[in-house]
C-alpha cells in the first residue's frame, strides 16, 4: 500500500513540474523581468533619434558616414563577442538591451521652410525621443534653436565654426567640435597679459581675413589689452626690402616704447618675411614681442624661423568628427536609461509626433521635457574627454587643448620650438616659467616723469607713494561736479572721468594734470570728488602717508563676469589699472574669490523702494467714510423716527392736531421730517415742536442718535477730502508680486551690481523677468519711478543708497517698503593677496571704535523733509 501511494506521488509531482516548465517556455522574456513590456512592443524594442544632415553635400557625405558608423559601433556593442570572458562588460547604455536606430533626413534646400518641413514629416512622426543638427551657419543654429523651443525635443547641435547662441533654451543642446573665435581671443588676452603687455600692434598679411573676427574682438572696448595700430602689409609684395621700409618707418615714429605686435595671416611666405625684417631692426625682445595672432598646427611651426621669443599657439590632439557625434549618442542614450528609472512611459515614448498638434502640458505631460532635465544633469568620460552640460549656457563642454610655443635656442644653439604653457577649459597652466618672456625689466622703469616713478607697487612701501584709485559715482559715498574756472577743486579730490581704461591714456592724462598742462584735457574730464568714501580715503591717505590718482571707472559698472571676463571696478582691479577701489562696494561671494576686500566699513542690506499713489477724490467721496448700509439705516431710521412722532402727537390729546385744543397749527408728517432733517444736519431752521411728551423723548434719542454718527462722520471726512496717498504693498522680496508679477507689475534692480547677483542666485526666474526692466546706475532707477506715469513699480537695490534716495525726495514721494534681506558690507577692494589689505582693514577698525565712522554718517545721512520715513542703517560695530 505504501509503495502505490509513492509511485502516485511521485508521478503527480512529475506532471505538475512539466506544466509548469511547458508554462515558463510559453511566457514572453519580457514578462520574466520587471520591464514594460506594452512599452516596448509599442516602439519595437528600438530607441529611435534623429538626424538632420546639411544641405551642402561636401559636408552631408562625411556627417552621414559618422552617423553610420557610430550607430553601428554602438549597437554592435550590445551582443557580447565570441571569445567573450566574464570580464566583458557592455558598454551600450540603453536599457531592456534596445537597439538604437537613427532617422537622418536632409532639408531639399537651407531655407527655414525647408527645414521645417524636412524635421517636421521626415523625423517629427518617427517619434524619435532627440534630434542632432549640425547647423552650418549662424541663420541654421537660429533655426534650429527656434524648432527645439516650439517642438519641445531634445536638439544636440554639433558645430564647428559658428559661436554658440548665449541661451538658456533647455531643449537645445551646442556641442562644440572646433574652438569660437571668442574662446581664441580669451587665449590671446590671457598669454599677453601673463607676458606683462597691455597694448600693441597688429600686422595683417595675405589671408589675415579668416581672423577678422578675432581681430573685432581684440579691438572691443573693455579688454585688458589695448590695440592702437593696424599695419596692413597685404598692398605690399613679398619684396623684404619694401616690408624692411614700412616696418622701419612706422616702428621708429609710433613706438620708440616697447610694445606687443600680433602677426595675422595665412600665406607662410609674408610671415617669414615680416620676422626676418623684424629680427633685422632689432625688433625683437625685450623692445618687441611677437605673436602668431592664429592658430597653427604643430607642423606648420617648422616653416616659421627668428626671432628668438616668438609665442605661437595651437590645438593639440583634436579629435575627429565621429568621436563628438558618438559622445553626443552616448549623452542621449545615458540620459534615457536614467529617466527610465523613473517614468519610462515618458522617457521611451515621444508624444510630440506632429508638428501641428502639440499635446496640452497641463493633461499630458511632456516627454522632451522630462529627458533634457536628464540630458542637463548627465556627465561622463567620452571618446572626446570629459562631457558635461553647462547649465546656463546649454553648451555640452568636451575636452579641447591648447599648446604656446616659443621660439627658443636648444642646446646647439639651433631654434626650436618649446612648449611654455596650455589652454585647457578657460585656463591657462605655464609649464617653463624661466623660458616665458615677457617686459618684467620695462615694467620696473616705466615713465621718465617723477610722477610716474612713485607709482606704488607690491613690495614697495606704500609711504611716500602714488596709490591709483578707481570709484564709481554713487550719493552718497561719491558725489561728482565740474571743477573751478582754475581747473582746480576747492572741495573734494580731483578725478579724472575720462570714460576709458586703457592704462596708457589715464598715464599720459595724469602726468599731464601733475605737470600743469592740461589744456589738451575735454573740460568734462576733469571733475570735483567729494562724498562719504572720499572722505575716507583722505583719511587714510592721511594716516598711512600716501598720495593717490583718483578716476572714475570708465564703464560705470561695480563688476560683473560678462563674455568671459569681470567688467567694471573688479575688472580694473584684475589688470592692474587700480591698486585700490573706493566707493559702495558690496563684499559678495563672486568678488571675493577673485580680489581681495578690507574689513567691512559699512553695513546694509538690499531693499525695495517704491512710490505713492496720488488720488484725488471724486465727488462721490462725501459717502466713503460711512457703508452703503449704514446710510441706508440712517435715512431709514430716519423717516421712522418721523413717522412715530406723528402717531403720538396725533394721537395725544395736548398734541398739534385738528382736535387738540383747537389748535391753529397743525404737526404733519411733513412736519416732522423737517424737524428730524435739521435734527440730522445740524442745522437750525423754522420747524414744529412736538407738544406730547412721549414724542418730545423720541425726539431727543434721535438728536443723540445723530450727534455720534456726525461725529464719527467728521472724523473719517477730512482724511477723504483731502485726496488719498497710497504705497504700493509689497510685503518684501517674497511677495507675490514680485514672484509672480501680474497685471504689468514692473521692478528693476542696477545691472551688472550685487543686487542683480544676488537675485540671479537666490530668485532665477524672478531675475529673468526683472532683466528687462534693470538700469545702468541707481539715480536711473529712482528716476523710472518718478516719472509721469512711473515706468517701473519698485527698484530694488542697496538700503544706504534707498534710503538717501528717500531723505532727499521733496516732493515725498518714495518710501522703502518691506522687510531689509540679505544683508551685506562695503569694503575697500584691492587685487589678491594685497599687502595693504590688512594695514586698511586695522585703520577702519581703529576709526569705528574711535566714532570716526559715526561723524562721516551724520554728515552724509541728513534728513530733509522725508526723512520720517528713512530707516536708520548702522555701521559695522
Amino acid at each position: 500500500m505504501s509503495f502505490t501511494s509513492s509511485s502516485s506521488w511521485s508521478s503527480w509531482s512529475r506532471t505538475v513540474g512539466a506544466f509548469f516548465l511547458f508554462q515558463l517556455l510559453l511566457t514572453p522574456p519580457c514578462l520574466l523581468h520587471p520591464q514594460p513590456c506594452s512599452l516596448l512592443a509599442q516602439i519595437g524594442h528600438k530607441l529611435r533619434v534623429g538626424a538632420l544632415l546639411p544641405a551642402q553635400r561636401a559636408v552631408r557625405i562625411p556627417v552621414q558616414a559618422a552617423l553610420s558608423r557610430a550607430a553601428l559601433d554602438m549597437n554592435r556593442e550590445r551582443e557580447p563577442p565570441e571569445d567573450h570572458g566574464p570580464e566583458w562588460k557592455r558598454d551600450n547604455f540603453l536599457p531592456y538591451n534596445l537597439s538604437l536606430e537613427l532617422i537622418t533626413r536632409q532639408p531639399e534646400s537651407a531655407d527655414p521652410e525647408s527645414l521645417f518641413r524636412s524635421v517636421c514629416q521626415g523625423v517629427v512622426v518617427q517619434g524619435v525621443s532627440a534630434i542632432l543638427a549640425f547647423p552650418q551657419n549662424r541663420d541654421e543654429l537660429l533655426q534650429v534653436d527656434f524648432m527645439a523651443s516650439f517642438l519641445e525635443i531634445p536638439f544636440l547641435s554639433v558645430i564647428e565654426h559658428e559661436e554658440p547662441l548665449r541661451t538658456q533654451n533647455q531643449f537645445h543642446l551646442q556641442m562644440l567640435t572646433g574652438v569660437p573665435e571668442s574662446s581664441l581671443s580669451d587665449l590671446l588676452l590671457t598669454v599677453l597679459q601673463r607676458s606683462g603687455w597691455r597694448e600693441g600692434t597688429a600686422v595683417l598679411c595675405r589671408g589675415w581675413e579668416e581672423a577678422r573676427g578675432l581681430l573685432t574682438l581684440l579691438e572691443g572696448r573693455g579688454r585688458p589689452w589695448h590695440l592702437h595700430a593696424l599695419l596692413n602689409l597685404t598692398h605690399l609684395s613679398h619684396d623684404a626690402t619694401q616690408v624692411h621700409d614700412f616696418l622701419s618707418r612706422h616702428f621708429r615714429r609710433n613706438h620708440p616704447s616697447p610694445a606687443s605686435v600680433l602677426l595675422f595671416g595665412s600665406d607662410p611666405q609674408c610671415a617669414a618675411t615680416v620676422l626676418r625684417s623684424a629680427q633685422d631692426l632689432g625688433l625683437t625682445l625685450p623692445t618687441v614681442h611677437w605673436v602668431l595672432g592664429q592658430p597653427l598646427s604643430p607642423d606648420a611651426l617648422h616653416t616659421i624661423g627668428l626671432p628668438l621669443g616668438l609665442l605661437a599657439y595651437g590645438q593639440v590632439d583634436r579629435k575627429p568628427l565621429d568621436f563628438y557625434i558618438r559622445d553626443a549618442l552616448q549623452l542621449v542614450t545615458r540620459a534615457v536609461a536614467a529617466a527610465t528609472t523613473l517614468r519610462p512611459d515618458l522617457a521611451l515614448i515621444q508624444n510630440m509626433v506632429n508638428c501641428f498638434n502639440k499635446p496640452n502640458k497641463q493633461e499630458v505631460p511632456s516627454s522632451g521635457q522630462y529627458l533634457s532635465r536628464f540630458l542637463s544633469n548627465t556627465s561622463f568620460t567620452g571618446l572626446t574627454g570629459p562631457v558635461r552640460v553647462h547649465q546656463n549656457q546649454s553648451q555640452i563642454f568636451t575636452s579641447q587643448r591648447f599648446h604656446i610655443w616659443s621660439l627658443q635656442r636648444d642646446a646647439m644653439g639651433q631654434p626650436t620650438w618649446v612648449t611654455v604653457g596650455s589652454w585647457e577649459g578657460g585656463q591657462l597652466q605655464v609649464e617653463d616659467q624661466e623660458i616665458w618672456q615677457g617686459p618684467k625689466h620695462w615694467h620696473r622703469t616705466e615713465g621718465t616723469g617723477e610722477r610716474t616713478k612713485g607709482r606704488w607697487r607690491p613690495g614697495m612701501p606704500v609711504a611716500g607713494s602714488r596709490v591709483k584709485v578707481v570709484t564709481l559715482v554713487e550719493h552718497p559715498f561719491v558725489f561728482t561736479r565740474d571743477v573751478d574756472d582754475e581747473g582746480s577743486c576747492p572741495a573734494g579730490q580731483f578725478c579724472l572721468d575720462a570714460g576709458t581704461n586703457s592704462s596708457e591714456n589715464l598715464e599720459r592724462f595724469f602726468r599731464e594734470v601733475a605737470s600743469g598742462n592740461s589744456s589738451f584735457l575735454p573740460s568734462e574730464y576733469s571733475k570735483c570728488c567729494y562724498g562719504y568714501c572720499i572722505d575716507l580715503l583722505e583719511k587714510l591717505a592721511e594716516d598711512l602717508g600716501f598720495e593717490f590718482d583718483l578716476y572714475i571707472v570708465g564703464d560705470g559698472k561695480y563688476g560683473a563676469w560678462k563674455g568671459g571676463r569681470w567688467t567694471g571696478l573688479v575688472g580694473d582691479l584684475l589688470n592692474g589699472l587700480a591698486d585700490m577701489a573706493v566707493t559702495s562696494f558690496s563684499i559678495n561671494s563672486a568678488r571675493s574669490r577673485v580680489i581681495d576686500f578690507t574689513s567691512p566699513f559699512f553695513s546694509t542690506s538690499l531693499g525695495i523702494l517704491v512710490r505713492s499713489k496720488d488720488t484725488a477724490a471724486p465727488i462721490g467721496a462725501f459717502m466713503w467714510p460711512l457703508h452703503w448700509s449704514m446710510w441706508v439705516g440712517i435715512f431709514l431710521a430716519l423717516h421712522i423716527t418721523a413717522l412715530f412722532l406723528t402717531l403720538y402727537e396725533w394721537k395725544s390729546p395736548f398734541g398739534m392736531t385738528p382736535h387738540g385744543r383747537n389748535r391753529v397749527r397743525v404737526f404733519s408728517y411733513s412736519s416732522a421730517l423737517n424737524l428730524c432733517y435739521a435734527i440730522l444736519f445740524g442745522r437750525t431752521v423754522s420747524s414744529k415742536t412736538p407738544k406730547c411728551w412721549t414724542g418730545r423723548f423720541l425726539m431727543n434719542l434721535w438728536a443723540i442718535f445723530c450727534l455720534l454718527v456726525l461725529s464719527s462722520y467728521t472724523a473719517n471726512l477730512a482724511a477723504v477730502m483731502v485726496g488719498e496717498k497710497t504705497f504700493e504693498e509689497v510685503s518684501g522680496i517674497h511677495d507675490a508680486k514680485l514672484h509672480h508679477p501680474s497685471r504689468g507689475f514692473r521692478f528693476g534692480t542696477v545691472r551688472e551690481s550685487s543686487a542683480e547677483d544676488y537675485m540671479k542666485k537666490s530668485f532665477p526666474e524672478m531675475h529673468e523677468y526683472m532683466r528687462r526692466f534693470n538700469e545702468p546706475t541707481t539715480p536711473e532707477g529712482v528716476a523710472t519711478l518718478k516719472t509721469d506715469p512711473p515706468q517701473l513699480d519698485a527698484f530694488i537695490m542697496d538700503k544706504a543708497l534707498l534710503d538717501y534716495e528717500v531723505s532727499i525726495d521733496a516732493d515725498c514721494k518714495l518710501a522703502t517698503v518691506g522687510k531689509p534681506f540679505a544683508i551685506e558690507g562695503y569694503g575697500i577692494g584691492l587685487p589678491q593677496n594685497s599687502p595693504l589689505t590688512s594695514n586698511i582693514s586695522e585703520f577702519i577698525s581703529r576709526y569705528k571704535s574711535d566714532g570716526y565712522m559715526d561723524l562721516l554718517h551724520d554728515k552724509w545721512y541728513k534728513v530733509v523733509p522725508c526723512g520720517n520715513r528713512v530707516f536708520a542703517v548702522t555701521e559695522v560695530s
